[in-house]
């Protein structure tokens, strides 16, 4: 059998930790790969990273082992390394040649000591003071620059005590550090592309955020909204993922999920951009330009003034006048209250009573005399407003607020997703959808819909039941608002099983604990809540 080729092994070893290196993600690990593995090629005691401070004008320790003393700071799970900065300039402002590490950093240059007792030009006088503390005796050092791809240097790497094939401390050989450099350079470039991503994926979440801050920024009256739905909709999701009901056991959520689904849900609404800011901003019945209640109440006046003349005009004598006014009392005192009927529909609500609905109707029936004509007392608009059965747009305009999923879903669709990102535009177009398959816009339903998809419709809709800046309803509390949404499952609107995990695993309330006003949180009795089985 041949013998074994020392560097063929040490070749293969820097192959395995170049491979490692590669498809590591996490900085730490990086880190930690660079030094074992460096340590591991040259049989190194000791092994130290520092990686440059954030103004440049120093380096600062990482990650620190020593085999033999058992000593392990930095990386994953380990205490930090205790030790000071060590600066590139001296407190005079001359270079800090002094320190290896520093004079590693300011000439670029490896530095390779046989024997740090009998070396001239550094200051080794920590080195001595650890040896003198630790009984250790450091004798080899090898010093490497990291450098990223631009070529400017990010950290060094440094070796301590060397041994040969033996197991004695000898000198880092030249074939060592040539294999060391080569480690270095793949380890920089590793960490390079890592803050790469990490700076890349920063602003992409930063952008998102712009945009869902621009969203909400168009209309004071939903300000929250998407900072709110990707709250509920990751608490929902770990609940799911977490204690599954019916159908949701093959449900999971990994890391990579969590941030797709995170990204879907800050971007859910990002089509209202292109939604015109007066629907956004439509808090009543009649707001257009501006509300126009106003103008009803003017026509109430001008009604008034009109029945006082006409009793008046009965009267001719000036003594009569009084008498006319009392008679006319009757009449003034109903249009004041048609009026004041109409200012209170015009705010809207949940559902507007069919009785109300006739009342306005009945009041568009009255004519007023304007400059010698007869008009309605309420035009066909305003009665097709006021006539509203939910909230405050009418078929024209809700078709308007639901176009911006239409746009949500052709923005999203239009950007070149990586491959972890793909289902974003799936995730954040079926908040509208319903699982009968009455929602919008594609009117998909629950079989046709991802499990995340789901979990943002009804995180869409928890939020908007509860909300407190909505203009056209008082903050809803949480046994009302659980009540509304048992409806809506039972009606097919809402996913029955996620229903029964957001009830059975309290979601509701860690939602409402940190986004409700106290009053909101009332005593919910779960098992009275419409077709909820505890």
């Amino acid at each position: 059998m041949a013998a074994a080729n020392p560097l063929q092994e040490r070749i293969d070893l820097l192959t395995r930790i170049g491979l490692a290196l590669s498809s590591e993600s996490d900085h730490d690990r990086v880190l930690e790969a660079i030094l074992d593995g460096a340590m591991d090629i040259t049989r190194a005691d000791g092994g130290t990273v520092y990686r440059m401070s954030e103004d440049g004008r120093a380096l600062r320790f990482a990650m620190v082992r020593t085999r033999s003393l058992h000593l392990a700071y930095g990386g994953p799970g380990r205490l930090p390394p205790p030790f000071p900065p060590v600066p590139l300039m001296r407190e005079d402002g001359t270079p800090n040649h002094d320190s290896i590490v520093a004079h590693c950093v300011l000439t670029g240059a490896t530095v390779n000591i046989g024997d740090a007792y009998h070396a001239d030009g550094f200051d080794f006088t920590g080195t001595r003071a650890f040896d003198q503390r630790t009984g250790y005796r450091s004798v080899s050092f090898l010093t490497v620059p990291l450098r990223d791809h631009e070529g400017v240097i990010i950290g060094v790497v440094q070796l301590i005590n060397a041994h040969d094939a033996a197991g004695a401390i000898c000198a880092f050989v030249d074939a060592d550090q040539r294999l060391i450099e080569g480690l270095a350079g793949q380890g920089a470039a590793a960490l390079t592309r890592r803050k790469l991503i990490d700076g890349m994926r920063d602003l992409f979440e930063g952008l998102v955020r712009l945009i869902a801050t621009a969203i909400d920024g168009k209309s004071a009256h939903t300000g929250g909204h998407c900072r709110r739905v990707p709250e509920l909709t990751m608490l929902l999701a770990e609940a799911a993922a977490r204690a599954p009901v019916g159908d949701l056991g093959a449900f999971t959520l990994g890391e990579a999920d969590r941030y797709e689904l995170r990204i879907a849900a800050w971007l859910h609404d990002c089509g209202k951009l292109t939604t015109p800011d007066w629907v956004m901003e439509k808090a009543t019945k009649l707001t257009a330009l501006s509300d126009r209640i106003e103008l009803v109440a003017l026509r109430g006046e001008l009604a008034k003034r009109e029945a006082e003349l006409a009793a008046v005009e009965a009267r001719l004598p000036a003594a009569a006048l009084a008498a006319a006014r009392a008679e006319a009392a009757p009449a003034i005192a109903a249009i004041d209250d048609d009026v004041a009927f109409l200012r209170r529909v015009n705010q809207g609500g949940e559902r507007m009573a069919d009785a109300d609905r006739e009342r306005v109707a009945a009041i568009a029936a009255h004519t007023i005399g304007v400059v010698g004509a007869r008009v309605p007392f309420l035009t066909a608009d305003e009665v097709e407003n006021l006539r509203i059965l939910r909230g405050t747009l009418n078929d024209r305009e809700r078709a308007v607020i639901n176009h911006h999923i239409d746009a949500t879903i052709q923005m999203l669709e239009s950007l070149p997703y990586p491959r972890h990102l793909r289902r974003v535009p799936e995730f954040a177009g079926g908040h509208h959808e319903h699982m009968d398959g009455s929602g919008h816009p594609r009117g998909l339903t629950r079989a046709q819909m991802s499990v995340p998809a789901r979990i943002m419709g009804l995180a869409d809709v928890f939020e908007a039941l509860t909300a407190q800046d909505r203009p056209y309803k008082k903050p809803m509390p949480l046994s009302q608002a659980l009540s509304i949404l048992a409806g809506m499952v039972r009606s097919g609107k809402v996913d029955r099983d996620l229903f029964a995990v957001f009830v059975r695993e309290r979601v509701y309330l860690e939602y409402a604990r940190k986004f409700l006003k106290p009053e909101q949180i009332d005593a919910v009795d779960e098992a009275l809540i419409p077709g909820y089985v505890p």
